[in-house]
């Protein structure tokens, strides 16, 4: 049961088959399945019948809410989409307008191109705001069978990966780790990355190390190198995991890593070209920008790929004049399609993935999902982002940055309990309130 209340109180919260143009990834569909049964406020209007009445709409009536276009279309001028637009085609790809009943969580991985996972219980949020019928024990049990890992990627960050995309993924964006290197050179004089490469492989391939033995074992070798630069040279020279239990739901470990070949029993790729990436970025972050793709990878010098493609996708211009790339077959639905309010986690891909986030985030709210070091969890009502909210033990509070209407309130009540179910199962009873999340 979840009571809903007005004001918060409380500490701070504790720190596809198709890819549009890209490779399969298993079944996908658009379609959502009813919401989970959790019984709502008895001071609290929630309404379900619109939101289910549109997950039933026949194919052909949403069919009516896309801009099609075709990669051989030739326009002097490409056709303009406005944030709305670019809104509701993100979303869509994201599973955010309705969420997938087909793909499984390995699968929403692989799709998303990763899950942010600088903490542990971001990725299992980001997927239960995405897939119907997810369960944290589907995340935790792929991890635990080796099928997801976390390691280091995109953004010089930690994320949940699918094991193919971790040795693939890596090595693609290695030079990005070897630039970031060079701010610590001061710290390495003397030291032969080579060797501090291979002493550290036979080290974690050995046994699991956390990131202390592995340093104090590295001063052994270098004594006069600065001991937090030995450890950076380790991490980005080598596409080093986090072993389980560290990443399992209801688990705690500490962060012991080995290699993603030892790990996975396989060797890693040879340094793909981007142009796959491209087309799986642009499947489920799309329509983007060359400037975009580079944000969310922290790569650079993308133009090219772009370029080689440009004959497979489709242009457009946002209102600034942007030149945006997509895949001619992604959905891009009408600006009017209804959004369900969605909880993400903190750090979610989904505010990282794109240089202009005016798709997401409105001009006056930039910033606000940040305090000092301090990340909150956000809050999308009608796709953008509408306030952050925190979990303290059995007290979910909610801070919207303007008012509500009631239907709003209602709706945004309604997905809280939904996701408290998801989350906690036959746990205990929750309490939803509005109020101030302090940081």
């Amino acid at each position: 049961m979840t009571r809903t209340s007005g004001t918060a109180g409380g500490s701070p919260e504790a720190r596809g088959a198709r890819t549009y143009g890209g490779e399969a990834r298993g079944a996908q569909t658009y379609g959502g399945g009813a919401p989970a049964k959790v019984r709502a406020a008895a001071d609290t209007e929630v309404p379900t019948a619109a939101t289910e009445a549109r997950a039933e709409e026949p194919t052909e009536e949403r069919s009516k809410q896309r801009t099609t276009v075709r990669a051989s279309d030739v326009s002097a001028a490409p056709p303009v989409l406005g944030p709305r637009a670019l809104n509701r085609a993100t979303l869509e790809r994201q599973h955010l307008l309705r969420r997938s009943a087909a793909l499984t969580a390995t699968q929403a991985v692989g799709h998303l191109v990763g899950l942010q996972a600088q903490n542990v219980k971001p990725p299992y949020y980001a997927l239960a705001a995405r897939l119907e019928g997810f369960r944290p024990e589907d995340l935790s049990e792929a991890m635990a069978d080796r099928a997801v890992v976390r390691i280091v990627t995109l953004r010089s960050t930690i994320h949940t990966h699918t094991a193919d995309d971790a040795l693939s993924l890596r090595p693609l964006v290695q030079a990005a780790r070897n630039r970031e290197l060079n701010a610590f050179r001061k710290g390495l004089v003397g030291v032969d990355l080579e060797r501090l490469a291979v002493i550290s492989r036979e080290l974690v391939e050995a046994e699991p190390r956390t990131m202390g033995q592995l340093r104090e074992a590295l001063l052994a070798q270098w004594p006069d190198a600065d001991p937090f630069a030995l450890s950076v040279a380790a991490r980005c020279g080598l596409p080093l995991v986090q072993v389980t239990p560290r990443g399992l739901w209801g688990r705690s470990g500490q962060v012991a890593l080995t290699t993603a070949e030892h790990w996975l029993g396989r060797p890693a790729e040879p340094t793909p070209a981007p142009d796959a990436t491209v087309l799986r970025y642009l499947a489920a972050y799309g329509p983007a920008s060359v400037k975009d793709m580079q944000t969310w990878a922290g790569l650079t010098r993308l133009r090219e790929a772009f370029e080689r493609l440009r004959p497979r996708l489709v242009t457009f211009r946002d209102e600034k004049g942007v030149e945006l790339f997509d895949l001619p077959d992604a959905p891009r639905p009408d600006a009017d399609t209804p959004a369900p309010p969605r909880f993400l986690p903190e750090f979610d891909n989904l505010l990282l993935a794109h240089s202009d986030r005016s798709r997401l985030v409105p001009a006056g709210l930039k910033g606000r999902t940040w305090a000092g070091n301090q990340a909150y969890r956000a809050l999308l009502v009608d796709g953008f982002l509408a306030g952050v909210w925190r979990q303290d033990g059995n007290v979910l509070t909610i801070e919207p940055f303007g008012t509500l209407t009631k239907a709003q309130r209602g709706e945004v009540v309604g997905e809280a309990e939904r996701m408290l179910s998801v989350m906690s199962g036959d746990g205990p009873s929750y309490d939803v309130r509005f109020g101030t999340v302090t940081g």
